[in-house]
């Protein structure tokens, strides 16, 4: 893969953080990029999914945690701009 794609998908990662959160830095852009993947491939390999949970009950717990603090800071960023 070549730099220049690396760099724009980058700049498109940076633009839906900060659209989503309101703000974007390097660890929030990776809980993005994680949050987004895990919310595909929980809907489109579902078993996959499901056994990575179940062989990883600690990682589970670590995603559900994510996936919370991307909804409620979502919801905060949403509620900052009305």
């Amino acid at each position: 893969m070549d730099q220049k794609l690396r760099d724009q998908f980058d700049g498109l990662l940076t633009k839906y953080t900060e659209l989503l959160l309101g703000e974007a830095d390097e660890d929030l852009k990776e809980k993005v990029q994680m949050w987004a993947l895990y919310t595909y491939m929980s809907k489109s390999m579902a078993p996959l999914v499901k056994h990575w949970n179940d062989e990883y009950p600690d990682a589970k717990e670590g995603m559900k945690e994510l996936i919370s603090e991307i909804k409620e800071r979502n919801e905060q960023h949403r509620k900052d701009q009305q």
